[in-house]
């Protein structure tokens, strides 16, 4: 099911989107995405084009119930120090970023009802965390949740490759497809925050892609937009202002 102009934030007109019908101010999902290496097989927009994908096609999924879903136009630069190192990564920076999406929802509350950050980059948790923190303190309905595929490898790798193969095929260059460092993330960690990510792995690469396949990545983005759609069809907020898993049972708070 393909997402629609009437869901797309930046395909519609002022008049069409608080439609005086009786329907609820509608809830605004932003993806978050990155511009960052991707080894040499994915494209640097790799995480903004996961992040755009599942919100469109869980706001089509949800489109006709109860509650109103809008997409906005992908945040394209997030967090992304971290790879540096290698060329056409930009970057803009925790502060950066902080206040571009403070400012970003705080506007849109003037006329949602809510707005859900869909994030796609594990290096703008920290600051989408205390966005939404700030912003929630403030009495704004604002809540975030992510793209992460549980147990996938880390970056560029067996999972990202198969999702991008279903996402955006045409950018996935199949003969490039080579493994990186394979070592456990949690091992790397401290070097990966203290040299960055081509230290550890010279094509950018962490994990395994040659194993990547449209089948796999079918199963993951099934996967991820059925949670995504779970967590948007009962909208309850629960630790650091993430939008609670339908099988977690951490005490929720109303987005309002």
């Amino acid at each position: 099911m393909a997402v629609t102009a009437e869901q797309t934030l930046g395909r519609m007109r002022w008049p069409e989107v608080t439609a005086d019908d009786g329907r609820p101010a509608p809830v605004l999902l932003v993806p978050v995405g990155s511009l960052e290496q991707h080894g040499p097989a994915l494209c640097l927009a790799t995480d903004a084009l996961v992040a755009a994908h599942a919100a469109q096609r869980a706001a089509a999924r949800l489109a006709g119930g109860g509650q109103r879903f809008l997409v906005a136009p992908v945040v394209p630069c997030g967090a992304s120090g971290e790879h540096e190192g290698f060329p056409g990564t930009l970057s803009v920076g925790h502060d950066a970023l902080h206040l571009l999406l403070v400012e970003l929802a705080r506007s849109a509350c003037r006329w949602a009802q809510g707005v859900v950050f869909v994030n796609g980059h594990g290096g703008n948790v920290a600051t989408i965390v205390d966005v939404v923190s700030q912003l929630r303190a403030e009495g704004r309905g604002v809540a975030w949740t992510a793209c992460r595929v549980p147990g996938d490898d880390a970056h560029a790798g067996r999972a990202e490759t198969s999702l991008m193969l279903v996402v955006a095929p045409e950018t996935v260059l199949v003969d490039r497809l080579e493994p990186g460092c394979t070592d456990p993330v949690a091992d790397l960690v401290p070097r990966l925050r203290s040299e960055g990510v081509r230290a550890v792995s010279p094509n950018g690469v962490l994990g395994d892609p040659t194993t990547a396949s449209r089948e796999l990545g079918r199963r993951l983005i099934g996967d991820l937009v059925d949670r995504l759609v779970a967590e948007l069809s009962d909208i309850d907020v629960g630790a650091h202002g993430r939008l609670r898993r339908p099988d977690r049972v951490d005490a929720p708070v109303t987005i309002r």
